[in-house]
């Protein structure tokens, strides 16, 4: 069985938000509070250390007393970068990635994932959902990897690739699927963050 100490959280909050008009999606109030404090409550008993990916207004979130670590790419390359970031810095032997944009992320996510790695002796686990129509969706940014994936990772990245789906191609990799579509519900457009803040009221 893998611990919650075992494992090192990573909220991802390094990207552009380009969709909400380049605003700093993380500092986003949602019911009150800002999204990456809704994240860090429902991610806190999942994990043992934390970190935040973020590479811009980094006081601001280092005031959630965790610390920030930047990605060393300057160019917004997407999560794989946060990934590198957060592997780097990991002393767990687990790393459990969630963005900061969905505030009603599963409060057993570590706990699944981490059975389904134990049961395949995988390098990588992430999460899909089960939408009402029945369809299946791959959530690759909330997945639990093994630390000792960061020479993959470097490797794969140094090729110049950012895309998450052909990195994961390369490892063996499983996933667990969720019922629940709107726990994975992401906030990109003004709209998307009302309708989430009514679902959850």
């Amino acid at each position: 069985m893998i611990s919650p100490e075992q494992i090192t959280g990573l909220i991802l909050a390094g990207g552009r938000a380009q969709r909400m008009g380049g605003i700093d999606k993380g500092l986003i109030p949602f019911n009150g509070k800002p999204l990456i404090a809704s994240a860090i409550t429902r991610l806190k008993s999942q994990v043992g250390p934390i970190f935040i990916n973020a590479n811009r207004n980094v006081t601001k979130y280092a005031s959630y007393g965790f610390p920030v670590i930047m990605d060393e790419t300057p160019d917004f390359s997407g999560p794989l970068a946060g990934f590198a970031a957060g592997l780097k810095v990991c002393n767990t032997p687990y790393l459990l990635t969630t963005p900061c944009d969905s505030p009603l992320l599963p409060t057993d996510l570590g706990l699944k994932l981490a059975t389904e790695m134990i049961r395949g002796d995988f390098q990588l686990v992430y999460a899909s959902s089960k939408e009402a129509d029945g369809k299946i969706w791959a959530q690759p940014v909330f997945c639990l990897m093994r630390t000792d994936l960061q020479e993959s990772l470097k490797t794969f990245l140094q090729k110049g690739d950012l895309k998450i789906d052909r990195w994961f191609k390369e490892l063996r990799c499983s996933t667990v699927v969720f019922d629940d579509a709107q726990v994975f519900a992401n906030v990109n457009t003004p709209e998307e963050l009302k309708r989430l803040e009514e679902a959850s009221a």
